[in-house]
């Protein structure tokens, strides 16, 4: 090995040694630790038992411990809800920010930038504060509540709040940035000769969108659909705050069981359910970007 590809390799492992061994310690020790705790049995008063316990996940699953708890359904079903809530976030995400990026794309370079300014602007506001905001939109006794009874629209209140449509109103609020970022880098990469090529050809607007522009921006539309499905996923915080106690999903059910329940395992198990569908998730991203990849490289 020369003495140059030496010293790059050196310079290399300084640089990203310290990254690696902080997630090794930070990401992948506490990961481990979940991953042993949700196979060990839960402690009579907290805790865990150093005990081969899968039946956490028959908890979940349908192979409970017929000799100390039952199969509960209630556990799939709020799963179920939460991936549905997550899978609205996405869509109601990509149809708020995929227009909007096309119309800021054509902009001019200063309004450009004005307008992803006021996009990532919520940042630097605390994500309370902003949810809070909406209870006071959405309550009975709130803003959108009071127009229609005051215009005479509704003769008594709606249930707007702490219902699962408050949930994904306000996960879009929160979310909107992490779908448009991606999502505006591929209209920004959109070669618009092809569209122009395409209408010229005789193709119509429909379907030079269908062949021409979402296989082009698909790859943006991808990544914002993963980077807003796996938090929304484990969210616990705006289901909290909008929720309340009449919608449960998988990221206030590990917080209960971890604080309140005590039942540290079953938390555990339901963390790595929340986790395997992220890294399935992961996988096929990565899968399919590679194949893409290969075949803008092939030209097929």
């Amino acid at each position: 090995m020369s003495s140059i590809a030496l010293r790059r390799r050196t310079q290399l492992a300084v640089l990203i040694g310290p990254v690696s061994l902080f997630l090794a310690v930070f990401f992948l020790g506490p990961l481990g630790i979940m991953i042993v705790t949700s196979f060990l049995a839960p402690g009579l008063y907290g805790g865990v038992e150093w005990t081969w316990y899968p039946h956490n996940y028959g908890r979940i699953l349908g192979f409970a411990d017929p000799m100390f708890e039952d199969f509960d359904p209630v556990y799939i079903s709020i799963f179920f809800r939460s991936l549905k809530i997550a899978a609205l976030t996405v869509v109601a995400t990509l149809l708020v920010c995929y227009p909007a990026a096309f119309c800021i794309s054509r902009l001019s370079e200063r309004w450009k930038n004005f307008c992803l300014f006021l996009i990532t602007l919520p940042f630097f506001t605390s994500l309370i504060v902003r949810l809070f905001i909406w209870v006071l939109i959405l309550r009975q006794t709130g803003l959108v509540n009071g127009v229609l009874l005051g215009t005479g629209l509704i003769a008594r209140p709606l249930e707007l709040i702490y219902t699962d449509g408050a949930i994904i109103l306000g996960m879009v609020y929160i979310f909107i940035p992490f779908m448009f970022m991606p999502v505006y880098a591929s209209v920004e990469k959109l070669d618009w000769t092809l569209v122009r090529a395409s209408l010229d050809l005789g193709a119509g607007p429909i379907r030079t969108f269908l062949r021409i522009i979402l296989p082009l921006t698909s790859p943006g539309i991808a990544g914002g659909a993963l980077i807003v499905f796996i938090p929304a996923l484990g969210n616990f915080v705006v289901p909290a705050v909008l929720g309340g106690a009449k919608v449960m999903m998988l990221g206030n059910l590990i917080e209960q069981q971890f604080l309140s329940a005590r039942n540290w395992p079953f938390g555990s198990a339901l963390a790595m359910m929340v986790m395997s569908v992220m890294l399935v998730l992961l996988f096929v991203y990565v899968i399919l970007s590679g194949r893409r990849g290969f075949d803008a490289a092939t030209g097929r």
